[in-house]
Parts: C-alpha cells; sequence; structure tokens
C-alpha cells in the first residue's frame, strides 16, 4: 500500500517569520482577514498567516477536492 504524500493530507502556509508549515485542513473552523489572514482551528487556537485569504480559501477547497469532502467548487460571485 503506497502512503499518501503530505501535499495531499495537509496544506502548505507560511507563519509571519517566513516559516513554511503543513496544516490539516479538517481542522480549520474559520479564517479572517483582519487585516492578516487568521486561521481558528476547532480547537480555538488562531495561527496568523501571510498568505492572502483567498490563497488559503483555495488550497482548502483543493484539500477538500483531493480527500472527497466537496466534489466541486463553483463561484457564486461571478453568475451572470
Amino acid at each position: 500500500m503506497q502512503k499518501p504524500s503530505l501535499n495531499k493530507t495537509m496544506i502548505s502556509l507560511t507563519r509571519f517569520n517566513r516559516q513554511v508549515f503543513l496544516l490539516n485542513g479538517l481542522l480549520v473552523e474559520q479564517v479572517e482577514a483582519l487585516p492578516d489572514t487568521t486561521i481558528t482551528l476547532v480547537n480555538g487556537k488562531k495561527i496568523v498567516v501571510l498568505d492572502d485569504i483567498d490563497d488559503v480559501k483555495l488550497k482548502l477547497l483543493q484539500f477538500y477536492q483531493t480527500i472527497g469532502v466537496i466534489a466541486a467548487y463553483k463561484d457564486h460571485t461571478t453568475e451572470g
């Protein structure tokens, strides 16, 4: 049995000190721009990252698609 690669089981983000880390996307409760991008985990811990809120959103959506939590994402702001 082949081990899943970490880039498919976690998302890569960058802390304010420029350290890259991997985060399990299933632990994310919410993401806010306060103005810095702040991620709140389900345990209440907050992580401030350099990544733009839209980049975090995209990484989370790709992660959820990879693990089969959501099948597709449709951006409702671009509907005509």
